[in-house]
C-alpha cells in the first residue's frame, strides 16, 4: 500500500475509533438521569441535607444529575411538583397527609427529620403579652413562610392544642431570612415561625424571644401532643412508581449524606455549607445553632412509629377535617421505608468499594 492511501486509512481508523469513543461517553452520559428536586428554603437547617448532598458529590456518586431548586415556601414547591415542574420536593411530610384529602397521591420515600425543627417567636415588646400560645386568645398576627404551608399548619396546630379559637389567629405570608426578620422590625407581625439560621439572628439581634420551641422530640410532644416528624423527600406516587429506580439513587445519596451528618460534628458539617448560608450570623453562631439542634436529625431516614397518626390529629384540628375526611386518609400510602431500607445496604458497598480503592 502507498504511504499515502496507509495515511488515509489510518486517519479513518482514528476518526471511527474517536467516533465510537464520543459515542459511547455520549450514552454513558444520556443514561445518567436527571432529577428535579425543589426544596422550601435551601439555606435553611431542616434542608440542609439537600445542598450538603450536592457539595459531597452524592448525587454523582450514585449516578443521578440532581438539579436543585429553590422555593422560600413549601407549598410552592409542592405546587411546582404537583405541575410537573419538579419531580421531588425536601419538604415536610405533613403535605402527604395533607394532599391526600384533597385527593392527590404522594408518597414520602425518605424521612429525614425526626422533629420540625420550627421556633415560634415573638416581639420582645410584646413579652409580657404573649407568655404562652393560649395568651393568642386576645388575637395574634403570625407569621408563616406561606399560606398553606407547613408552618401555616403548625401555627394552627399549637393555637388549637393550647385551646385558641382559630379565628383568632392571623397567618400572614412573610417567608423567611431577611423577610421575616423585616416582618418582626416592622411590626406586621406579632410572632412568626421560622427556623435556624434566621432563629439565632432575631434572638442575637434581641428583635424576638422564643415562645414555642420544636426542635427537639420532648418539646415537639408538648406543643403538638406526640411525635411530628418533618422533612423528607417525597413526590407524586404515579411519578415514584414509573421512576423507582432513579428514585433509589436518590434516596442512597440522602442516606449517605445523613451518615456523614451521624459522624461529624456541627463545625465540620458547616464548614462544608456556602459562606452566604451563615454570612448574617457568622459560622461560629451557625454551628453552635446546628449543634443545639442536630437531635433534629432521623439518620435512619425511616418513618418514626406513630407520627402519621399524630400529624393526621394535629392536622385534623388546625384544618378542620371532618370525621369521615380523617377516616378515608390512607396513611400507609402516604410513606414508605423501602427506599430507605435498600439503601443501607447498597449505601455500605459503594463506601466499602471506595475504601478499597484509596489503599
Amino acid at each position: 500500500m502507498k504511504r499515502g492511501n496507509r495515511r488515509i486509512a489510518l486517519m479513518s481508523v482514528l476518526a471511527l475509533c474517536l467516533t465510537i469513543t464520543t459515542g459511547t461517553a455520549a450514552k454513558a452520559a444520556d443514561s445518567i438521569p436527571t432529577v428535579k428536586i425543589m426544596v422550601g428554603g435551601l439555606n435553611k437547617q431542616i434542608y440542609l441535607p439537600a445542598k450538603l448532598s450536592e457539595i459531597l458529590g452524592n448525587f454523582k456518586k450514585y449516578g443521578v444529575n440532581v438539579q436543585l431548586s429553590d422555593e422560600p415556601a413549601g407549598v410552592d414547591a409542592e405546587t411546582a411538583m404537583l405541575s410537573g415542574q419538579v419531580d421531588l420536593v425536601l419538604g415536610f411530610y405533613d403535605h402527604n397527609i395533607d394532599l391526600q384529602t384533597k385527593g392527590k397521591s404522594t408518597v414520602d420515600v425518605a424521612t429525614l427529620l425526626q422533629s420540625p425543627g420550627e421556633v415560634e417567636l415573638c416581639r420582645m415588646d410584646l413579652k409580657d403579652k404573649f407568655k404562652t400560645p393560649a395568651d393568642w386568645r386576645s388575637g395574634v398576627n403570625a407569621g408563616v413562610t406561606g399560606l398553606g404551608s407547613s408552618t401555616n399548619f403548625l401555627t394552627k396546630a399549637i393555637a388549637s392544642h393550647a385551646g385558641v379559637p382559630l379565628t383568632q389567629v392571623h397567618s400572614l405570608a412573610v417567608g423567611a431570612g431577611n423577610t421575616f426578620v423585616a416582618a418582626m422590625q416592622q411590626k406586621a407581625i406579632d410572632c412568626g415561625m421560622t427556623t435556624e439560621p434566621t432563629v439565632s439572628r432575631v434572638l442575637s439581634t434581641g428583635l424576638g424571644y422564643v415562645l414555642v420551641d420544636m426542635r427537639y422530640g420532648n418539646l415537639t410532644k408538648a406543643a403538638l401532643g406526640g411525635p411530628y416528624v418533618a422533612t423528607c423527600v417525597y413526590g407524586r406516587t404515579d411519578w415514584v412508581q414509573a421512576n423507582s429506580a432513579t428514585v433509589q439513587k436518590v434516596v442512597n445519596a440522602f442516606y449517605d449524606t445523613m451518615q456523614f451528618i451521624k459522624t461529624h460534628t456541627a463545625l465540620q458539617i458547616a464548614q462544608q455549607m456556602p459562606v452566604d448560608y451563615y454570612s448574617a450570623i457568622g459560622i461560629d453562631a451557625y454551628a453552635k445553632a446546628l449543634n443545639d439542634e442536630m437531635a433534629m436529625y432521623n439518620p435512619s431516614g425511616r418513618m418514626t412509629p406513630g407520627a402519621p397518626a399524630n400529624i393526621l390529629r394535629v392536622l385534623a384540628s388546625g384544618n378542620g377535617y371532618s370525621k369521615s375526611v380523617q377516616a378515608a386518609v390512607n396513611l400507609n400510602a402516604t410513606y414508605t421505608n423501602a427506599y430507605v431500607q435498600a439503601a443501607v445496604s447498597q449505601v455500605a458497598r459503594a463506601n466499602a468499594l471506595l475504601a478499597r480503592k484509596k489503599k
